[in-house]
């Protein structure tokens, strides 16, 4: 993918410098060095994308990423200054192995309540095997981890007067969620979107899914629940969800505000509608020719 050879370049100069650390990846890629994204909003993830929030009462942790992620997750947090016990509440994107493969780990050590939208709960719980798509494919299950709240569309989280909401955003998985809450850098109030995944998976026909057959229309209402919502900082589960590289390079050379986008999340879903719509267009005709 071009996105990540494009950061395992700049990798040198990103990945975290303590002792031993300097060669340790990911699955897929070098864990970037933490950094404030706005107020007390923080990035502790690699391409991945892996976000603190901090409140008066403790940590909110937004993914988990892969399996072998939590040890250079939790020394982003350290480097942050916070412990990591402090986290009090983990969320995901969604159940994919790259967003949720961490989890048992991270609940392991920190005692953090694991909350996750209602269609991912089985996928979570069974480490991957309930998946749909990737259920049966060696190398993307993970430990299972219980879920000790299950959220539905439209639930608050709340830690230390900070109140996230969750958006049911299905398709990507069943339980897809895009998460939003308020911030203040300063003195300006932003409204944050954590997309929580819009993109197509390798071999889940969106015409015809046995396995998911409301997987187009799912995906269709994600698209119009992100639209809809008011969005200044977007984020998201992958990099190139929300131009990460770039922006990462302004807040190097002193840019605060380079992650205060309102057009980042229309761009964004303007790309994801096209190739869903490409695709389904696809099927369709494959569905409708002559056997």
């Amino acid at each position: 993918m071009n996105s990540r050879r494009m950061l395992k370049a700049l990798a040198g100069l990103l990945v975290l410098s303590a002792p031993g650390l300097q060669a340790a990846t990911t699955q897929t890629d070098p864990q970037l060095a933490p950094f404030r994204i706005a107020g007390d909003l923080y990035y502790v993830g690699s391409l991945h994308g892996a976000f603190l929030v901090k409140t008066p009462k403790g940590l909110i942790l937004i993914n988990s990423n892969y399996p072998d992620s939590p040890p250079l997750i939790r020394q982003s947090v350290e480097k942050l200054g916070f412990k990591w016990e402090d986290i009090k509440i983990l969320l995901i994107s969604h159940s994919h192995i790259d967003h949720a493969g961490g989890s048992a780990q991270i609940v392991k050590e920190t005692g953090a309540r694991y909350m996750v939208m209602d269609g991912d709960v089985d996928v979570v719980e069974s480490g991957g095997k309930a998946d749909p798509n990737y259920g049966g494919e060696g190398g993307q299950t993970y430990p299972a981890a219980h879920v000790d709240r299950v959220i539905h569309d439209g639930d608050k989280v709340e830690l230390g007067g900070v109140t996230l909401t969750a958006h049911l955003t299905a398709g990507h998985t069943k339980g897809t969620t895009t998460w939003t809450f308020d911030g203040r850098s300063g003195g300006k109030l932003l409204h944050v979107v954590v997309i929580g995944g819009s993109t197509l998976n390798k071999n889940a026909p969106l015409v015809g899914n046995a396995k998911y057959p409301q997987i187009a229309e799912d995906y269709r209402k994600g698209f119009a629940v992100v639209r809809s919502l008011p969005c200044d900082v977007p984020l998201g589960a992958h990099d190139w969800y929300f131009d990460l590289q770039d922006k990462y390079k302004r807040v190097t050379a002193g840019d605060t505000a380079a992650f205060v986008d309102p057009q980042g999340c229309t761009r964004f879903m303007d790309k994801a509608e096209a190739a869903f719509a490409k695709q389904y267009n696809v099927e369709l005709a494959k569905e409708g020719a002559p056997k």
